[in-house]
């Protein structure tokens, strides 16, 4: 059986795709790459939050599987919908890479007072206007060369981009500082890969379960229990971070105003990923007070 693997084109998910290929391999599993336009490829001009947030990414991958044309998608678990599509199953996530957001260009510290700080993410300008109500904070987009060429351009003093990918291209070097998640709480399923397969397709099933990390399966469950319970997608201030802790995990959650100038944050530990990450969003949005914020919706 040759496992046919389901992925966007672009450079940093095909190298995704291939440590997929590798950890196959590695158990006598020969596969094969399908090699997928998404929307969000397609119209790269156009900003995230003008495109409907989550699955501009994904749906033509997943598609891709459900019509028969591959047997496994393979997605950055961040792209993801937070609810499973109907026919699918999240059947395996292997080992999670560093959750952290990373500046590139200089650091926190390094940047004056007015400094342009460019990221495609509600949740990172939110942040970092929290830290620093100071920064200019502007809109970027485009694959990770695209971006990193933009440090240096236009006034673009630094980029927010994701440690993972940072790592898995071989741009650790050009890490100006690693941002700590326990405060620039990182995006739902940042660091990992999710492998989904058709629901009924159990000899896929079977073979991706043999690369499956069970704690970073823990922790991505939960994590989108939390953003299914927000009815959240990327266009929304929201982040959360679930770590595996004596007797089960441990998430923290955080939701911001547009702007960042309020900022709620809850931590919670549980034994049930779904219950945990659900329980954590309903603290933030139902008892702090998340519904009324700028920007929310539901």
């Amino acid at each position: 059986m040759t496992l046919r693997l389901a992925t966007r084109r672009s450079p940093l998910a095909l190298i995704q795709a291939r440590s997929i290929q590798d950890r196959l391999s590695a158990r006598g599993v020969v596969s094969e790459l399908v090699e997928v336009d998404t929307k969000g490829d397609q119209h790269r001009e156009i900003p995230l939050s003008q495109m409907g947030g989550q699955g501009v990414f994904a749906l033509e991958v997943q598609n891709a599987v459900l019509r028969g044309e591959a047997d496994v998608a393979i997605h950055s678990a961040k792209d993801l919908p937070s609810q499973t599509m109907e026919g699918l199953l999240l059947a395996s996530v292997p080992e999670r890479l560093d959750a952290a957001d990373v500046l590139v260009g200089r650091s926190l510290a390094g940047l004056g007072p007015g400094a342009t700080v460019a990221t495609g993410s509600p949740r990172r300008r939110a942040l970092l206007l929290a830290h620093r109500p100071d920064l200019n904070v502007v809109e970027l987009r485009g694959n990770m060369a695209r971006r990193l060429a933009q440090v240096g351009q236009d006034g673009v003093d630094a980029i927010v981009t994701a440690a993972a990918a940072m790592v898995r291209m071989g741009f650790a070097e050009q890490i100006s500082e690693r941002l700590d998640p326990t405060w620039f709480t990182p995006q739902v399923g940042q660091g990992t890969l999710a492998l989904e397969t058709r629901a009924d397709d159990f000899a896929s099933i079977e073979l991706l379960e043999t690369i499956d990390d069970h704690g970073a399966h823990q922790t991505l469950l939960a994590e989108r229990a939390f953003l299914r319970e927000l009815g959240a997608g990327c266009t929304i201030p929201a982040g959360a971070w679930a770590q595996v802790a004596e007797g089960g995990l441990k998430i923290n959650g955080v939701m911001l105003s547009t702007e960042g100038a309020t900022t709620l944050r809850t931590e919670m530990v549980g034994s049930n990923p779904e219950t945990l990450g659900r329980d954590t969003a309903i603290n933030l949005r139902d008892t702090q007070g998340g519904a009324s914020l700028a920007g929310w919706q539901k």
